[in-house]
């Protein structure tokens, strides 16, 4: 037993698994509020009536959705910083044992 628990602590397995399960668990929550919240909150500022995500920039042919790409961003940026104070929070990081 002993071996394998070096091994967790060696390989930062634990550190994965966190990451993985605080990720997977919290991103419909996180979606969610920037769908229902931050983009409607940004259209408002924008003056954009149908919400953030809807803006575009039309070039000739080619339609690039700026607003839905900055929606990803953000999701992408608060489950990072969730997942990022949730390990130092319940001090996760000081379970992997440094290798000398």
């Amino acid at each position: 037993m002993k071996g394998f628990v070096d091994f967790i602590r060696e390989k930062g397995v634990i550190g994965l698994a966190v990451g993985i399960i605080l990720g997977s668990s919290v991103t419909k929550l996180v979606t969610a509020i920037v769908t229902d919240l931050i983009n409607p909150i940004l259209g408002l500022v924008l003056g954009l009536a149908k919400g953030f995500e809807t803006f575009t920039v039309t070039i000739g042919p080619a339609k690039f959705l700026i607003g839905h790409f900055i929606s990803a961003l953000i999701d992408f940026l608060t489950i990072a910083m969730v997942v990022y104070f949730g390990v130092k929070w319940l001090k996760l990081d000081k379970l992997d044992k440094k290798k000398i």
